[in-house]
């Protein structure tokens, strides 16, 4: 009898694992490896500067992992990883006048700024990967390799890019109903 059960078992889990192979991660397993903290924010902040909500979800999880306090060796903050002077023109251009760095750690200012700036590159760039590009590179090294008819120029800006596009379609996937697709 107890034969059979380890058998039952043993084929249930092989069948979980072809199927897994085969069909890909199922939402719920996308759910455990890639959280959507802040969803209300995110949804909010992606409407209001139109943009694609997986794709917010997705810079924010590349960038920080939905850590509010993530803090970058080169001194980006907060979630979406803004530099203290990105952010300060950015406070500046959406009429805040009384910007403080400490402001970087507030999930929802975060967001926000994160999502004009993103906008911003978008409507600059008027491609997602350019735009990604300049979020991950700079602007400046984005305006010189499109100046020279090149390509992304840094591989890390290129495997940012990239895994960027991966994840924006997992958290389609995973969460269509939070993020408004369903």
């Amino acid at each position: 009898m107890k034969r059979i059960a380890a058998f039952g078992v043993l084929a249930a889990v092989i069948v979980g694992v072809v199927a897994f192979v085969q069909f890909g991660e199922p939402a719920w397993f996308q759910r455990l490896r890639y959280p959507l903290d802040y969803k209300s924010i995110v949804r909010a902040h992606a409407r209001n500067y139109r943009l694609d909500p997986a794709l917010l979800a997705a810079v924010i999880y590349q960038e920080s992992k939905f850590h509010p306090r993530a803090k970058s060796s080169s001194g980006a903050l907060g979630l979406m990883q803004l530099q203290p002077a990105t952010a300060q023109g950015i406070a500046l251009r959406t009429g805040g006048s009384k910007f403080r760095v400490e402001d970087l750690y507030d999930p929802e200012l975060n967001i926000r700024y994160g999502s004009w700036y993103l906008r911003h590159l978008l409507d600059k760039y008027r491609n997602e990967r350019n735009a990604l590009a300049a979020y991950n590179a700079g602007q400046n090294n984005v305006d010189v390799w499109l100046r020279e008819g090149k390509g992304i120029q840094f591989s890390e800006t290129r495997h940012y890019v990239s895994r960027v596009e991966e994840l924006k379609k997992i958290y389609r996937d995973a969460y269509a109903n939070d993020l408004g697709y369903g």
